[in-house]
């Protein structure tokens, strides 16, 4: 059976998680105690040398990022598909992957690491505002994207939605405005059962 080390925490975690929710893998859940720093520990390591979550196993395959494990489970697992059968759809979704992580993903981590898990007087505030400044950005980008549309890629929901849920999640926390489209998209995502299930407590 397919093995996912995670932590319920972990945005990264969480986008694997709900991919195998929407295409119905069953899956050994093993949670890491990232702060009692398991992580770090030489068994994780030997799995995991980065030291970080998700990690999933299968098949003598181990993988680290979450979003070549998203690649995979679609290889893996074509049905329900979550990625588009031409080579537009694809490449589009490749696209806007990467660009969820460069725009969204990694100027959220800035505010939302602080914000989780960080006490006030730690918080960069400057470095913060430019991150949130980012995601707005952003944001006005995919508005134009959305407009008329349920979702980014050929009106589907698909591995885009998926990589991005984790962090809409957190725009009150983030206090980052998004425009219309954007906030209806977000919160049509934040609905899905599978979102609903992997929320975070914190």
């Amino acid at each position: 059976m397919l093995k996912l080390y995670y932590h319920p925490l972990s945005t990264y975690s969480r986008r694997v998680r709900i991919a195998l929710l929407e295409k119905r893998i069953p899956a050994e859940l093993i949670e890491v105690d990232l702060f009692a720093r398991a992580q770090f520990q030489a068994d994780y390591l030997a799995r995991n040398p980065y030291g970080r979550v998700p990690t999933l196993e299968e098949d003598g395959l181990t993988l680290f990022e979450s979003s070549a494990i998203l690649e995979y489970l679609e290889a893996r697992y074509p049905e329900p598909a979550l990625l588009p059968s031409d080579r537009i759809g694809c490449a589009l979704t490749a696209m806007h992957l990467k660009l969820c992580d460069l725009e969204l993903a990694a100027n959220a981590h800035k505010i939302l690491l602080p914000k989780r898990f960080m006490p006030r007087e730690k918080w960069k505030l400057d470095v913060m505002e430019k991150a949130k400044a980012r995601i707005e950005r952003h944001f006005s980008i995919l508005e134009k994207q959305l407009e008329g549309r349920s979702y980014l890629i050929g009106n589907r929901f698909g591995l885009v939605e998926i990589a991005a849920i984790p962090f809409l999640e957190f725009l009150p926390l983030m206090e980052v405005s998004s425009p219309p489209a954007v906030t209806a998209w977000a919160q049509r995502l934040l609905g899905r059962p599978s979102a609903r299930e992997t929320r975070p407590e914190r």
